[in-house]
């Protein structure tokens, strides 16, 4: 991230942008104090509606569709619930409902622990379609509702209004307990709390990795004054471009006695405002990106990192 002019933004945005960076005094106050606390205190999140979520879960895109035997991919998932990542992010559109078919297998009995979230795509908006939707999202889960559900991406901002209705909507009939959207630029974001009840969005799901920072520039900020999260998908990089094998990560990895998918993952949730996604198919991967729940990474490293990904 490129120098910033601190006497062209004013005091409060200027605050939210350090907020959005992690950099609050506060925060460093609440961190330090965690990381003296007598056990290692897992990060959590809190949503608009007071809800806390855990600062890191799982994401679902690949599975359900064979990459791995459904009996590890299972496991892969049990083990991330039970070393607290239990939110789950998937979608409609997953694998052609794949996915989310996998996980209602997967969370069969314990759907009371995951803070589960799905998506509709913005071809299914027109008329009762969100509602449809979300009916069959749920048949495939196995659940009577979904914790959060996502525009899965933006679609044009005169249709904000109707989607925002037809969230409500679902809201009030039980059927989801909160809404947000994915892949929305700061633009789309004011104009969607400019509908009505547009300001009850929960979360705006975006790329987000040591490799991709562009959200720093306006969107973490804006969403950090508006009191939202992001939610970070692909946060060690994405399929072609894995951050993981960096000789930097790996040796502060080292230093903590964790991978470098860790201390990515890490530097991701760092700010207390950003809920991270990784996907993993396998056990022992969930279990090493398990470890950056109680990682907090030094001012040094932070600045190392900085260095070596502007």
């Amino acid at each position: 991230m490129g120098t910033m002019n601190k006497h062209s933004l004013s005091r409060r945005q200027f605050n939210a942008r350090m907020a959005a960076l992690g950099l609050s005094l506060p925060l460093a106050g609440r961190l330090l104090a965690a990381d003296q606390a007598p056990q290692a205190v897992r990060r959590s999140v809190r949503l608009p509606d007071g809800t806390m979520v855990p600062a890191l879960g799982m994401g679902a895109w690949h599975l359900g569709i064979d990459r791995h035997p459904p009996a590890v991919e299972e496991e892969a998932v049990n083990a991330g619930l039970a070393l607290g990542m239990t939110l789950i992010d998937t979608s409609g559109n997953y694998g052609h409902g794949r996915s989310e078919q996998f996980l209602g297998k997967a969370l069969a009995g314990q759907r009371d622990k995951i803070y589960l979230v799905s998506k509709v795509e913005g071809d299914e908006i027109a008329g009762d379609g969100i509602a449809r939707a979300c009916a069959a999202s749920l048949a495939r889960l196995g659940t009577d509702h979904l914790d959060l559900y996502l525009l899965h991406w933006p679609v044009p901002t005169d249709k904000f209004a109707g989607v925002v209705a037809a969230f409500e909507q679902l809201r009030a009939a039980g059927k989801i307990r909160a809404w947000g959207v994915s892949n929305f630029d700061t633009g789309q974001m004011a104009a969607l709390f400019k509908v009505p009840n547009g300001e009850r969005c929960a979360t705006n799901q975006v790329p987000y990795s040591l490799n991709r920072r562009d959200i720093e520039r306006e969107l973490l900020p804006w969403c950090a004054e508006h009191r939202m999260p992001v939610m970070a998908y692909s946060p060690l990089g994405g399929d072609n471009n894995l951050v993981i094998k960096d000789r930097v990560l790996q040796q502060i990895g080292a230093a903590h006695g964790c991978t470098a998918a860790a201390v990515a993952l890490a530097w991701v949730i760092r700010s207390g405002a950003v809920i991270a996604i990784p996907e993993s198919g396998s056990p022992a991967h969930t279990k090493e990106n398990a470890q950056a729940l109680t990682l907090t990474l030094t001012p040094q490293e932070l600045q190392q990192l900085a260095t070596t990904y502007p």
